[in-house]
């Protein structure tokens, strides 16, 4: 896996069940400046698609497409 570069922010949010995922991610990305990348790495099945959605409808945009790694999800997301 590739990343686009090196993220400013990791958030680990393995052992987190559905909506911690989504609400950790969106107040992280709030406290960021714009154009910083945060890496979320969840474990949680459901947060594949609920973080993309809520992130994209809260105006942040992605750096690549989520990533699926064994039982884990990478999300590369720009404040």
């Amino acid at each position: 896996m590739q990343v686009p570069h090196e993220a400013n922010f990791t958030l680990d949010l393995r052992g987190e069940s559905c909506p911690y995922p989504v609400i950790y991610t969106l107040e992280a990305l709030e406290g960021m400046s714009k154009g910083e990348l945060l890496q979320v790495i969840t474990d949680c099945p459901g947060s594949f698609r609920n973080v993309p959605e809520e992130a994209l409808a809260h105006g942040y945009s992605f750096a690549q497409e989520p990533v699926k790694n064994g039982q884990e999800y990478l999300f590369y997301i720009y404040a």
